[in-house]
């Protein structure tokens, strides 16, 4: 049997009427996606029928293309183990990639979860990314409606815009629109569905280590200088983005990999819910040439890896976080106080050293 290597997984999500059926049909057509297995909710929520070719057996169905799609049967982890099964018995020839499609309601967080957090599927799995559709006619009401729909923005590491042949884009209406996505996530790229390239390579491969290759595109998965150089753009204070915001922490010097637990230990046991997201690549006192890659989602994170290198030029450590209802000053505070560089006022300092939860902020 040959060597296996974690199998890349996509998150593709979208609150309802977003376009995530129009999208998943584009993107199983491109040639890139051969050998890959789409997971849906219901096969009735995606118009594939003109792909279908057969029912090979309960629950999994064949495309034309070579591609898999199969439903969620009980638990997503169950799914997901039922294909590793299927690979490693022969009955899928390959499988180069899974696509994950959640329903227009659901918050991605507990799929991002099933991932990262199950020890069978961490072993057989890499989460990839996640890629959010927007409707560009109707998303400005959506995203003042239905915070699920912020919460998708804000998670994602690809931004969709679907049906933008229907509106003007020289508009100010668009234009405001889409930097309210910035604003929501600026680390996202924004792209339209109706791009004349290849779009599947717009959307898969998003930078994060790859223990195939042994390399990962931290420019491209962080892209830091999106959070430090964003624009502060005023919205009304009744809108959920109001509560949503991304920030970076960096740190010019290596970090003592104790402090670095201790860290994020804290951040995700007292202020799990607030922290949407989080990644990074760190600079570790123990090896400095050889950088740990952070990836969170609320409480849950991904067991730190460990490049065997520094992929460019630039040594610091970046996190980029994404919180809700947290406050960034609370945050640089508190991992400051473990990396040593408190960002305090004198008379703070010395209860900041002896007591990192009494950074004013903290919330228990």
């Amino acid at each position: 049997m040959q060597p296996f290597h974690p199998i890349p997984v996509s998150v593709l999500t979208g609150f309802l009427g977003s376009g995530k059926t129009t999208l998943l049909n584009r993107i199983l057509k491109d040639p890139e996606l051969r050998d890959t297995a789409v997971i849906i909710n219901e096969f009735g929520d995606v118009g594939i029928d003109h792909l279908l070719v057969e029912q090979s057996s309960d629950g999994v169905i064949e495309l034309s293309d070579g591609c898999l799609c199969c439903t969620v049967r009980g638990e997503l982890v169950d799914t997901l183990a039922d294909l590793i099964d299927r690979l490693q018995t022969g009955r899928i020839k390959s499988l180069s990639r899974v696509v994950i499609e959640t329903t227009g309601l659901a918050d991605p967080a507990p799929v991002l979860h099933a991932i990262m957090a199950h020890p069978v599927l961490m072993q057989n799995f890499r989460l990839d990314g996640v890629i959010t559709a927007v409707d560009a006619v109707n998303g400005e009401s959506t995203l003042d409606h239905h915070e699920e729909a912020v919460k998708q923005v804000a998670v994602a590491d690809r931004i969709v815009l679907t049906k933008t042949d229907l509106v003007d884009p020289a508009s100010r209406e668009f234009a405001l629109f889409t930097a309210r996505l910035m604003q929501l996530n600026p680390g996202a790229p924004q792209i339209s569905s109706h791009d004349e390239d290849a779009i599947a390579a717009k959307l898969f491969d998003c930078g994060l280590y790859d223990p195939s290759t042994k390399t990962a595109d931290v420019a491209r998965w962080l892209r830091d200088e999106a959070y430090h150089h964003r624009h502060d753009h005023v919205h009304d204070v009744n809108r959920h983005d109001a509560r949503i915001q991304a920030f970076t922490l960096t740190h010019d010097a290596p970090i003592d990999p104790q402090a670095l637990e201790m860290f994020i230990d804290l951040l995700r046991s007292s202020q799990g819910e607030q922290l949407l997201r989080m990644k990074g690549i760190v600079a570790v006192a123990d090896r400095p040439e050889q950088p740990l890659v952070i990836h969170g989602v609320q409480s849950v994170f991904h067991p730190q890896v460990r490049l065997p290198a520094w992929p460019d030029d630039d040594r610091r450590t970046r996190l980029v976080l994404i919180t809700r209802d947290l406050d960034e000053s609370y945050v640089s505070r508190l991992f400051h106080a473990f990396t040593g560089v408190p960002q305090v006022d004198t008379p703070d300092r010395q209860a900041l050293e002896g007591n990192p939860l009494a950074i004013p902020g903290y919330k228990s």
